[in-house]
């Protein structure tokens, strides 16, 4: 049986908040990182092009051996991780996992909210598609009863152009948590829909009442990974552990290893491929 990383597939920089949680969790195991960047952002893009990117994406992963994807993206998971996993694994790798963000998050909520009312930040790709209103109400088991989503267009932009402590981050932090609060007084949890978000955190936080509980993905992904595989030996006897750590982009190495380094806080090495 050959054994081989964990694959993680983001259309940009946000999945390496995930990823870093997930070296946390799983400091033994080897990580295969794929970032699209010469194709983000996915959030503007159609249902059937995220679709098609995010499908070219775990294809590659499996060539590369991957047995387990993970979709560290909201958006590739709310447009495309269901199509795969139903009309593409059982012919293309039926042995084969891919798991996404947004499945876990939900579940988390349905653990901690007490009187069931949720808001949701995320891109407008994310907002749009429904998912989260969608799967919180499929696997809340009846723990959520309302639901609110804020479209944050510009919160990405400045993470990615290292503008989080800047003016403008303050203002449009400020300015959609207001709306996401002014639309239901009564919630008592906030995910945060897109894995870029977290570098934001210490505004958000400025601009949320205490007693509402910030959900930030990364952690929670890597939680409900470490259960999954503990369900799943089978998957888990897959998966190589030397504790190595690989980038690969679809942009040019220079400039993702920039950008990599402010997400994982860390001097970052990539390799350009093309899908």
């Amino acid at each position: 049986m050959k054994i081989a990383p964990i694959g993680v597939f983001d259309s940009g920089y946000g999945g390496l908040t995930v990823l870093k949680e997930l070296i946390r969790e799983l400091p033994d195991n080897d990580f295969l990182y794929l970032g699209d960047n010469a194709r983000t952002p996915y959030g503007t893009r159609s249902f059937d092009v995220v679709y098609q990117y995010t499908l070219q994406a775990v294809k590659y992963l499996f060539e590369q051996g991957c047995p387990l994807v993970i979709i560290a993206c909201n958006t590739a998971s709310a447009k495309a991780l269901r199509n795969i996993q139903m009309l593409d694994l059982p012919h293309l790798a039926p042995e084969n996992r891919v798991l996404g963000v947004i499945r876990p998050s939900v579940e988390k909520v349905a653990e901690i909210t007490k009187n069931g009312h949720v808001g949701v930040l995320g891109t407008v790709g994310t907002v749009v598609s429904g998912s989260y209103p969608i799967e919180l109400e499929k696997w809340s088991g009846g723990h959520v009863k309302s639901t609110v989503q804020e479209a944050c267009p510009m919160w990405v932009p400045l993470v990615e152009n290292n503008e989080i402590d800047s003016e403008g981050a303050d203002y449009f932090v400020r300015k959609n948590i207001q709306n996401i609060l002014a639309s239901d007084k009564n919630i008592d949890t906030l995910i945060l829909g897109c894995t870029h978000y977290p570098l934001l955190a210490k505004v958000i936080e400025k601009y949320v009442p205490k007693e509402i509980e910030i959900l930030k993905q990364g952690h929670i992904v890597a939680e409900k990974l470490v259960d999954y595989l503990q369900r799943h030996p089978e998957m888990e006897a897959r998966l190589s552990k030397s504790g190595t750590l690989e980038f690969q982009t679809t942009e040019s190495a220079e400039t993702f290893e920039s950008k990599a380094a402010l997400f994982m806080e860390q001097e970052v090495k990539a390799k350009t491929i093309h899908l």
